[in-house]
């Protein structure tokens, strides 16, 4: 009986295994499906670095079974590819599976094996094998041993772009490849949204609405960039590629991965929004974010404003007719429905018949500039090298209502009427609209003029005009010749050497030239009551030009620190860089001894007139202080790592962050700033260069430099922010103390939020603020491998995640800091801070 017993509990334990580890052979994951290893539902295939998984899915809980591809270690998942998008599997069919049929191709079958997608190839044996590859490409090959590929997932794309997956068209074959987007979040069928290259010469990209009715449009391609899209001239953007092959009659668009950390890649979301999506891995987790949509605002969607009117995001209304035309109906814009566009006023010439030109005796036809713009739709592509010829045959041909003349792609023409016009703050090109004379700036005036001129008769008066007309251009000729010529004759040795390794030449034809005179009228000749603040190369003034626009003028000192050296360098460098939270350079001016830079004005002026003033400093709720954190941690991120040139600022502090209307934050003060190229880990100068109190000590003392002293720089200026105090001028119990060590002494003893501003009161988020002060003490370590990249202070900074202990600073408590520093010249006064320059620090 005993032994009986024994035999049944053996069975029994031998049943269960066998089942357990059958179910262990269902579910694990496999690395290729050929004609005896088929896909069931509880497998998934994996590529070989475990980068993508295929499998069986059901999009957020929906009622249907699908077959996809997703990034395996990111949750939630994310779906960049769909095999039966158009013929879901039931999701009680739990016998579905993914196999090689009998003629070698893939087929997608359900428990009773009728097939709901196949590759449908012919294929020369069912020897093939399917595979995975890391980059999220499905394949089919031939047999293990071939590397010809029969099929793959990359030609027939979904609604996401990863890198190497091709968009464009075929003239010769008529075959297209674009994305497509879900009908919804829970149904990957094909929605109404497609994006792809339109077949012109040269090619746009679209996102059309079912197919056919445009939604956006980026612009023609420039061989660099699309045009309608300011944003491609810097960071990832510009890792984007079209090719033509006019042999093959191929057009592609595609990119490549620009950093191996950040898994990128484009998405049409079934509302209609292109998206550029960002993977990071930080801490064995990911956070994803987008760094470019479109359409992104009201003046992005295709047509707003109708046939010859622009749009403009920054004004009210947003549409208006461009110059020379009207609304069409008054009654609808002022309701705030533009579509229907705008009327010439007058009629051109070359439109009117011979009989009532000749009696008319009417004047030819001209153009008007239109600058900063995204180019219309429907141009047309002429063959000529140079812009005087596109003139000229736009000129002669009464059916040319425009024309543009793009540097990298030459000549365009419209010939249809205008529309989808776009004006930009930045960026952009210049567009030639054809209006009859009367219409043209100045005109009558001028005609008003010389008619009075002529009944006077006074050949004296009109040859005295002529003189000093002559003789004033000749002296602005002059002075613009000056400017340049001091702009050549600046000693380029040292700035080569120590402040533009790798920069290309400076062109300075690239920004306007202010003459000396206007910007005496501008600033009232430099007046104490137009007086914005006093830098450490100089003061700055407001000032406003003869057309009203309000600028500011840095006038640098001729005993300043500065020199011809900096001021050449934050003329490069601010005109290569284009960034939301970066100043923007408008021109300069050189005239004998004076030098001058000319910026957009900033009406609330610097972030320090408010942070350390008590009566201003209640204008900084918490919103906007996290806001200028961010904003300042985005900007150095586009300094260091997405811009053409990389950056580090050198002499990051609360007065170089100016504040617009908005009290959005943009770096300014470049003229400390230095170029590199490549990696860049550490780097030893003979010049130390900054302000006592944000420099890192590595650099301060040693003078090695590298991206981490900005960083280092950012962590101080962050505690300001939340603290209101500043970083030079702390004392706590009569004890001079820098603050970055009292953040430390509280955030060790679990106080963290009693470093915040009292002036806040209990009027903040607690998480964001604790966030914030991990981030700044983290940042103002003392070893700067021990502090993080900008990338990771942003993604710390909009992420809640686990962060990293900061380590004890070096000085804690003391008396006094006291450096032993050779100066190279006296200190400058910024306000209450000190902008130093020493040579061989310790």
């Amino acid at each position: 009986m005993g032994a009986k017993h024994t035999f049944c509990i053996v069975f029994q334990f031998s049943v269960c295994l066998l089942f357990y580890l059958f179910q262990m052979n269902r579910c694990y994951a496999i690395y290729n499906i050929t004609s005896s290893q088929v896909l069931s539902e509880e497998q998934t295939l994996i590529s070989p670095n475990q980068t993508f998984e295929l499998g069986f899915f059901s999009p957020n809980n929906s009622g249907n079974r699908y077959v996809g591809i997703w990034y395996k270690q990111i949750s939630p998942r994310i779906v960049v590819w769909v095999a039966n998008r158009e013929n879901p599997l039931a999701v009680t069919d739990s016998s579905a599976s993914l196999t090689i049929g009998s003629n070698g191709n893939l087929n997608l079958v359900d428990g009773k094996k009728k097939s709901f997608w196949t590759t449908d190839i012919l294929v020369p044996s069912n020897s093939s094998v399917a595979m995975l590859l890391d980059n999220g490409n499905f394949i089919l090959k031939k047999d293990h041993i071939s590397e010809e590929i029969l099929w793959q997932s990359f030609d027939h794309p979904g609604d996401t772009l990863l890198p190497k997956v091709k968009l464009g068209f075929n003239t010769k074959t008529g075959e297209t490849s674009v994305l497509t987007s879900w009908k919804s979040e829970t149904d990957p069928s094909l929605g109404n949204f497609i994006v792809g290259i339109a077949p012109q010469t040269p090619p746009e990209a679209f996102i059309w609405i079912n197919g056919s009715t445009p939604h956006w449009r980026s612009g023609p391609w420039d061989k660099s960039k699309f045009v309608g899209i300011p944003e491609m001239g810097s960071s990832y953007l510009s890792t984007f590629k079209l090719e033509e092959d006019i042999e093959k009659g191929t057009t592609s668009y595609y990119f490549n991965s620009f950093n191996s950390s950040i898994n990128l890649n484009m998405f049409i979301s079934s509302e209609g929004v292109l998206k550029i999506v960002n993977l990071m891995k930080y801490n064995e987790s990911y956070a994803r974010w987008n760094s470019w949509e479109a359409p992104n605002s009201s003046c992005d969607a295709y047509g707003v404003c109708g046939h010859f009117a622009v749009c403009k995001t920054s004004e009210s209304p947003i549409c208006n007719c461009l110059k020379g035309f009207k609304p069409k109906s008054r009654e609808e814009w002022s309701e705030g429905n533009w579509t229907g566009g705008c009327l010439r006023k007058t009629e051109l010439l070359c439109k009117k018949n011979i009989s009532s030109s000749a009696s008319s005796g009417g004047k030819e036809d001209g153009f008007w500039k239109k600058s900063m713009v995204k180019l219309p739709d429907f141009y047309e592509y002429v063959q000529v090298d140079y812009a005087d010829e596109c003139h000229a045959w736009c000129q002669s041909n009464c059916s040319c209502l425009a024309y543009a003349f793009v540097n990298s792609i030459g000549c365009l023409v419209w010939s249809k009427d205008l529309i989808d016009i776009q004006e930009f703050s930045f960026d952009g090109e210049d567009l030639f609209l054809r209006l009859a004379y009367s219409e043209l700036v100045g005109r009558k005036q001028m005609e008003k003029v010389i008619i009075s001129l002529t009944v006077i008769g006074s050949s004296f008066i009109l040859g005295a005009i002529f003189f000093f007309w002559y003789r004033w251009k000749t002296d602005q000729k002059r002075n613009i010749m000056d400017t340049r010529e001091h702009i050549d004759l600046i000693d380029m040795s040292d700035i080569s050497r120590d402040t533009l390794e790798s920069a290309e030449p400076y062109d300075p034809s690239e920004h306007a030239f202010f003459d000396f005179d206007d910007i005496l009228v501008a600033t009232n000749d430099f007046s104490m009551s137009n007086k914005l603040g006093q830098g450490g190369f100089g003061p700055v003034y407001k000032g406003k030009l003869h057309g009203g626009k309000e600028i500011a003028v840095k006038r640098l000192s001729s005993n300043s620190g500065q020199g011809a050296k900096e001021f050449k360098n934050e003329m490069i460098l601010i005109s290569k860089l284009q960034h939301r939270n970066l100043v923007r350079l408008i021109g300069c001016c050189i005239y004998k001894e004076e030098k001058l830079l000319i910026y957009e004005f900033m009406p609330n002026k610097s972030l320090d007139m408010f942070l350390f003033d008590s009566r201003r400093r209640s204008e900084l709720n918490w919103s906007k202080r996290f806001n200028i954190i961010l904003g300042v941690a985005k900007g150095l991120l586009y300094l260091h790592h997405d811009s053409y040139l990389r950056v580090i600022h050198r002499d990051l502090k609360a007065s170089n962050i100016l504040l617009d209307e908005n009290l959005n934050p943009k770096i300014s003060d470049f003229g400390l700033a230095r170029i590199f190229q490549g990696t860049l880990d550490l780097a030893n100068t003979h010049r130390v260069v900054g302000t006592l109190g944000y420099m890192s000590p590595e650099y301060a003392m040693g003078g090695i430099l590298s991206e981490k002293s900005d960083v280092y720089s950012f962590g101080v200026l962050l505690l300001e922010i939340v603290s209101g105090k500043k970083n030079n001028n702390f004392h706590y119990h009569d004890q001079l103390l820098s603050l970055i060590a009292y953040a430390w002494h509280l955030w060790s003893e679990c106080r963290a939020l009693d470093l915040m501003d009292e002036i806040l009161a209990d009027s903040y988020s607690s998480p964001e603020v604790v966030r914030c002060i991990d981030v700044g003490l983290l940042c103002a370590q003392d070893h700067p491998m021990d502090r993080p990249t900008m990338q990771e202070v942003v993604f710390m900074l909009s992420n809640e995640t686990d962060r990293p202990k900061p380590k004890e600073p070096l000085f804690y408590f003391q008396s006094a800091l006291k450096y032993n520093l050779k100066p190279q010249t006296d200190v400058k006064s910024s306000i209450n801070e000190a902008t130093m320059s020493m040579i061989e620090g310790r």
